[in-house]
């Protein structure tokens, strides 16, 4: 299975030149250390900054610079900060091209549920729901089970919904997933090692399986 560095490595492969990205809290802000460096893109936080380079070491560390999830980042030439409220109007306006968020739970026909579990006392559900509704492309890096061992991809989502119809695609630790627009997930990739038969015994929703399907590689 794939360590959370090498979901978000996959997931870079992904990013294409020119592109407006935000990512989500988790995973997803471990892309911004592998984005390839002939490429020429725009990270994204809904706090009020266009610009995030990778994580800092310890002697770039500003305390004054955070993503949305609270972690220190460092900041590329060029960079630009501003009042959160414009930041949304970035999003809500669809001016991102490629959000990359977490999710607890994503069903066959693309809703995703990542914002609140109930019971659990949570702040708010933060930009998510604005993201999803207005990305014009969303990809979800995730555990492909709990915990306790069930299955995170599902005919339907039991936990309350952030989006409907919205997710394209899916990496998670075992697998590179495509949602069918009729519903079903589509096997395009398997993690080193891992068989066909255990990402069809760990996936509760639909699956579809298309010929051989290749291991993920990395650079």
């Amino acid at each position: 299975m794939l360590t959370k560095e090498q979901i978000a490595q996959r997931i870079a492969q992904e990013v294409e030149n020119g592109q407006y990205i935000n990512l989500g809290i988790g995973i997803p802000t471990l892309v911004a250390n592998y984005i390839p460096s002939h490429l020429d893109v725009v990270l994204q936080s809904e706090n009020g900054l266009l610009g995030i380079g990778p994580f800092p070491t310890e002697d770039q560390i500003d305390p004054d610079l955070i993503n949305a999830g609270k972690q220190t980042i460092t900041m590329v030439p060029g960079s630009a900060l501003f009042n959160s409220s414009e930041s949304f109007a970035m999003i809500r306006g669809g001016h991102v091209h490629l959000t990359i968020l977490g999710a607890m739970e994503v069903s066959e026909n693309g809703d995703i549920a990542n914002w609140k579990i109930p019971g659990k006392m949570v702040k708010g559900m933060g930009g998510a729901m604005d993201l999803v509704a207005s990305a014009k492309n969303i990809i979800v890096a995730m555990q492909h089970c709990s915990k306790d061992g069930q299955s995170k991809l599902l005919p339907s989502c039991s936990l309350p919904i952030t989006g409907i119809r919205c997710v394209k695609k899916i990496v998670s630790d075992l697998a590179v997933l495509e949602v069918d627009p009729k519903g079903g997930f589509i096997l395009k990739e398997r993690a080193p090692g891992v068989s066909v038969e255990e990402i069809k015994a760990k996936t509760a929703g639909k699956l579809i399986i298309e010929g051989e399907i290749p291991e993920m590689k990395f650079d």
